[in-house]
């Protein structure tokens, strides 16, 4: 009676396996057809999350202008860019790469990981990027005092030590560095509110700015 029962079981919990769909965990389909589709190598791929997807939709003219690519997925951490890093930007061969990633991390979107790690995961597309000869522009994590889909982790001052971490690897291995933190927090360190509706992602006002910030950068990284 017990084995029938544990086979029933197995059974069972094999049936639900099997039933559900696979999952592709790092989103290389994402942009899998856009990457095949291209026929000139951008200067520039954006990887990110959310908060790069989003300035595609704020402002695609910014990037179609100049021969730069987004390769954003809303939700994704470090974890699961570092996997698709070489799909997304290795393969495109750009003469840059811009990395803005963290804040999905430290809202624990896949769970609890250290400032270490997250740092590391960074620091190891930086490397891939180099080793490539794609010039490197790590951008800081942007400004936020809260996670509305995940309240209480205070993530201002972890934001903080980990764009410390960051400015000093870039500054310490010739790559450009990129501070949206300073001019867009508040005095909680949090994002202004005036370019923001959540907290976290920003209004297109923000993105004009980011962009203000950025785009001299960019000239050199891109020539």
């Amino acid at each position: 009676m017990k084995k029938t029962l544990l086979l029933l079981v197995c059974l069972f919990c094999a049936e639900l396996l099997l039933g559900q769909p696979k999952k592709d965990w790092a989103n290389y389909g994402r942009y899998e057809q856009a990457n095949a589709e291209l026929t000139t190598r951008p200067d520039v791929v954006f990887m990110g999350n959310s908060i790069t997807e989003g300035w595609f939709r704020a402002h695609p003219e910014f990037f179609t202008e100049h021969n730069y690519a987004a390769r954003g997925i809303s939700g994704q951490v470090t974890s699961q860019m570092l996997c698709r890093f070489r799909s997304d930007v290795l393969n495109l061969a750009p003469k840059a790469v811009v990395i803005l990633a963290g804040t999905n991390d430290i809202a624990q979107n896949q769970g609890p990981i250290s400032l270490e790690h997250i740092y590391e995961n960074i620091v190891s597309m930086a490397e891939l990027a180099r080793m490539h000869k794609i010039r490197v522009v790590i951008c800081s994590v942007l400004p936020a005092a809260d996670y509305r889909w995940n309240k209480g982790l205070d993530p201002a001052p972890k934001i903080v030590e980990l764009n410390s971490m960051l400015k000093k690897y870039a500054e310490e291995n010739r790559c450009f560095w990129v501070d949206f933190h300073t001019p867009m927090k508040d005095e909680q360190d949090g994002l202004r509110a005036e370019y923001t509706q959540d907290g976290v992602h920003p209004l297109p006002a923000g993105y004009t700015v980011m962009e203000e910030i950025i785009a001299p950068v960019l000239r050199k990284a891109a020539k």
